[in-house]
């Protein structure tokens, strides 16, 4: 088995984390599974922003663990959750690489699975 790459965030990949600032809510299918003021967005190179959302404020009976796992150079290993019904809705690094270690305890949702709102 080879070893997976760990690649350090640079000025031709920047990857940044930082408070949101805002009052975030998801909702998947119309049911509100998490809220929180203390997100955090993770910018990457030119992908759309994302919100990551302390565990703590995810409804628990909302998430169930999938099998589904991937992998990113810059994170780290990727776990993955059905929410509210819906196929691996979230994911999370629960064990970050360094660079982006702010992430750590959090859960973030794909916005094509859920409703992400920041008032």
């Amino acid at each position: 088995m080879s070893e997976r790459p760990v690649l350090q965030p640079t000025a031709e990949h920047p990857i940044t984390v930082t408070p949101t600032g805002r009052h975030v809510t998801v909702s998947v299918d119309g049911t509100v599974v998490a809220e929180t003021d203390r997100a955090v967005t993770l910018q990457e190179a030119s992908y759309p922003a994302v919100q990551y959302i302390p565990l703590a404020d995810v409804q628990p009976a909302a998430l169930v663990r999938s099998e589904t796992t991937s992998y990113c150079p810059y994170k780290g290993e990727a776990s993955y959750y059905h929410a509210a019904g819906v196929q691996d809705a979230v994911w999370a690094y629960e064990q970050p690489y360094p660079a982006v270690a702010e992430i750590a305890g959090t859960v973030a949702f794909y916005p094509d699975k859920a409703q992400i709102t920041l008032s």
